[in-house]
């Protein structure tokens, strides 16, 4: 993973939530408060929050005496997240390496992270703080992306963007969202972080935006995808947008437009 693949800042959280939250998260972010609500847990642990899609829908549906603890390791995304919440006493906002979780051992009764573990340098270290900070029986929920043939619009813009920089084609969402996608591997890092019992449920669902523009300017400047486009040269940020929004209009209409996303979800319990 490039340093830049995990770069969230400047202008990309605004445009991450107000573009691509709509775009491919925010189904995904309602199936997972219900799965970590379910049991109805005294204290949740939320790493990798991002822009807060998850809390948001999370926080209505926890207990009125629950703790939550919302953190991520980038500090611009998690000030976007908690101005996004509005207050509440039960939740507490915190700056933190999913990798090295400043919190207490057997703490938390369900620790969840939504499409955040593709970004962990090391996978079966973070599994393995998730499960050090839950309680005995305790659940890690979390989720990852299929590869990326599975879902449209990204292979769209990839391809696009491939076609406009021949020579060094910015590989940032197949390389990174969609890199960690072999559930062999994924079980297989789980059991070094000591997870024995582990489910996982490929689910499909329909990414839907207003048009191709808008879902290429979710993925070309509201990802670490713009760093890459500006890198190799920043007045082509437009011009990459629209070759993007080009491919995806050629594939599905010049009007509304749905595409297949697809992520894998994981239950393992400690």
């Amino acid at each position: 993973m490039a340093d830049s693949d995990k770069v969230f800042a400047g202008a990309i959280p605004n445009s991450y939530d107000s573009l691509m939250v709509p775009l491919i998260f925010e189904g995904y972010a309602v199936g997972m408060a219900d799965l970590v609500a379910t049991t109805s847990p005294r204290a949740v642990l939320e790493t990798a929050a991002g822009s807060g899609v998850v809390t948001r829908a999370l926080a209505p549906k926890l207990r009125a005496d629950a703790r939550y603890v919302v953190t991520d390791l980038n500090e611009p995304m998690l000030d976007y997240a908690a101005s996004r919440q509005g207050p509440d006493p039960r939740i507490e906002w915190r700056q933190a390496d999913a990798l090295a979780l400043p919190l207490d051992d057997a703490s938390f009764d369900v620790v969840c992270c939504q499409f955040g573990a593709m970004f962990f340098p090391d996978r079966s270290a973070g599994y393995a703080e998730a499960r050090r900070v839950l309680k005995p029986g305790g659940r890690f929920v979390f989720s990852v992306w299929d590869r990326i043939v599975e879902n449209a619009f990204a292979d769209e813009v990839t391809q696009a963007l491939a076609a406009l920089f021949p020579h060094d084609p910015p590989r940032f969402l197949a390389r990174t969202p969609h890199g960690y996608h072999d559930v062999a591997l994924i079980r297989e890092d789980l059991r070094r972080a000591g997870f024995a019992d582990v489910e996982i449920e490929t689910r499909e669902e329909v990414s839907r935006a207003a048009s191709a523009r808008d879902a290429a300017t979710a993925y070309c400047q509201g990802t670490p995808l713009r760093n890459e486009i500006e890198a190799r040269d920043p007045s082509l940020l437009q011009f990459a947008t629209d070759r993007a929004a080009a491919a995806i209009a050629e594939r599905h209409g010049k009007g509304s437009v749905a595409g297949k996303i697809q992520a894998h979800v994981i239950v393992a319990r400690a």
